[in-house]
Parts: C-alpha cells; structure tokens; sequence
C-alpha cells in the first residue's frame, strides 16, 4: 500500500509539473492563434493557425501580471498580436508599420513613414476598384478629416506602435481607432503550424435542435479532410 502511494504521488507530482510548465509557456513564451478574418490577407488567411513568441516583447507573467524584460520592442514591418485598444480584451493581429516619434502619412493609399516609401510586404494588397479595373481611391472627409486611403501626418505618441493590416483596403486598423500602447503588446507571430480552409467544401451547419448534426459536420471533414487542409502553408515562416 505505501508503494502504490508512493508511485501515486510521484505520478501526480510529475503531471502537476507538466501541467504547470505547459501554463508557463503558453502564457508566457509561445501561444497559438487562429486568424478569424481578412485583414492580413494575403500574408496570413481566415482558417490559420499560427505561433506568436510571447517572450520577444517581455512576455506577461500568469497570475502576478508582471512583464519580463523585453528583447526588443515591435519594428516596423513585424507582424503583431495585441490587445484591441478600444475593448481592451480582443485579440488584434496586424503588422507594425510605425514607432513612437515615426511619422505617418498616406497619400492616394502609399504609404510612407518619416517622408520615406514604406516597403510593401510582399503579400499585401487592395481590393478597392473601381468598375474600370482602377483602385478606388478615398479622398479625405469634409473639414480635411483622414480617411482610408489619405490620412496624416500623423505622429506616432511616445510608447506606442502604429499598426496596419496587410490587405489595406479591409482592414479596421490604427488609421481609425489611433496607436496601440506598449502594455497592450502580445507577442510575435513566428509561424502558420495549421491552415484549414472552411470555404473549400463549406461544412454544415451544427443545431442544437439536430443531435446529429455535430456527427455530420465530423464525417463530412473526415471526408473532406485533404481537400481543405492548406498542406503548402504549414509550417511557413511569417515575414
């Protein structure tokens, strides 16, 4: 009987330890995050699944809330999880364009930063046209008021980051709601470990008042299964 104790209590110990350190690093050095919409379109698509390193930024620490040192603050073209200014609880992604000091200054949609051409990432794009083929261009609001395509100058406050989306035409990002604060900062998205694509074979729809119908939804991507996993993006780098 003390031995089965014993190896109890060993067994317990070491899955409390596995638990505890599995909580450490999800809060605290890399946490996995599912894009929900098409604003980092085509750098990040609806459906992935991607790591974000927690621990470059100074990652948060569970229960106490205490930051650790940071290894570098957000860059400009880094792509970014953090918290959604306005609400305070959603998670945001988008991609760091502009620090405290930088300048930010769109004209007929380019994007420049301190005067400079900001270099478009190679996945991004505008989706605003007209019926000619042409871009549709925003002109600023009455009164000289920003709009989508013409905003700024723009000078980014002392702590905070600048922060845009990939596909510039769909995305609700710091043109509207303004900088996002340092303390607001998450992490770094490092890599798509999943990418499952639900518009390619659209799965039914689940109802409470159908029993079946979660069954149905799982024999049907059981079905459907390598049709709509995205097999070339696991595994990508996000630059």
């Amino acid at each position: 009987m003390a031995k089965e104790s014993l190896g109890f209590w060993e067994n317990f110990k070491q899955i409390g330890f596995a638990v505890i350190m599995a909580f450490i690093i999800k809060t605290s050095i890399v946490e996995a995050y599912k894009i929900p919409s098409s604003s980092m379109e085509d750098t990040l698509l609806v459906g992935d699944f991607l790591l974000a390193n927690k621990f470059i930024y100074g990652a948060q620490l569970p229960v106490v809330g205490w930051r650790l040192p940071a290894i570098k603050n957000p860059q400009p073209g880094d792509v970014v999880i953090f918290i959604y200014p306005i609400d305070g609880v959603t998670k945001y992604i988008k991609r760091c364009v502009g620090v405290s000091g930088d300048t930010i200054q769109i004209k007929n949609k380019i994007l420049y930063v301190n005067g400079e051409l900001f270099e478009n990432p190679e996945h991004m794009k505008f989706i605003d046209t007209l019926t000619n083929g042409e871009l549709n261009i925003q002109k600023r609001r009455p009164g000289g008021l920003d709009s989508r395509d013409n905003f700024g100058p723009y000078i980014v406050p002392h702590d905070k980051f600048f922060m845009m989306g990939d596909n510039r035409d769909n995305s609700h990002d710091s043109r509207w709601w303004g900088s996002v604060p340092r303390e607001n900062v998450l992490g770094e998205a490092i890599m798509i470990h999943w990418s499952w694509n639900d518009s390619n074979h659209p799965s039914p729809e689940v109802s409470v008042s159908d029993p079946l119908s979660v069954p149905r939804v799982f024999l049907f991507n059981a079905v459907h299964f390598f049709q709509k996993v995205r097999w070339k993006r696991l595994f990508n780098i996000i630059s």
